[in-house]
């Protein structure tokens, strides 16, 4: 397995490392979706939602299918499907001990 350099790592994590960003990847998770039903599902707005969108784009862990005017978005791989799943088997195993973790507050 190759290698993977540190900062690289720290760059993919930040996609994930928004509260708007996660919202999207579990709405496209188990099926695509357009960015209209993305931002009604979110109740968020358009141009929010379509600049997250071209930010998990931009990182590789979403893509874009254009059918007529509309773009549908899925997620990128399995993988990356599989890694939201891991996040949340992991975060039921630390939860508590994240709730009470104060150096990263929101």
């Amino acid at each position: 397995m190759k290698k993977i350099d540190v900062d690289m790592k720290v760059k993919f994590l930040r996609g994930f490392s928004d509260k708007t960003r996660i919202q999207i990847l579990e709405a496209i998770k188990t099926e695509e979706k357009t960015v209209s039903q993305i931002v009604k599902e979110l109740n968020g707005n358009q141009s929010n939602i379509s600049q997250h969108l071209t930010c998990l784009k931009g990182c590789g862990l979403i893509v874009g299918r254009q059918e007529g005017k509309y773009v549908f978005y899925s997620l990128a791989s399995e993988q990356i499907r599989e890694l939201l799943t891991m996040f949340d088997v992991v975060l039921g195993d630390v939860q508590n001990q994240v709730a009470c973790c104060e150096r990263h507050l929101d």
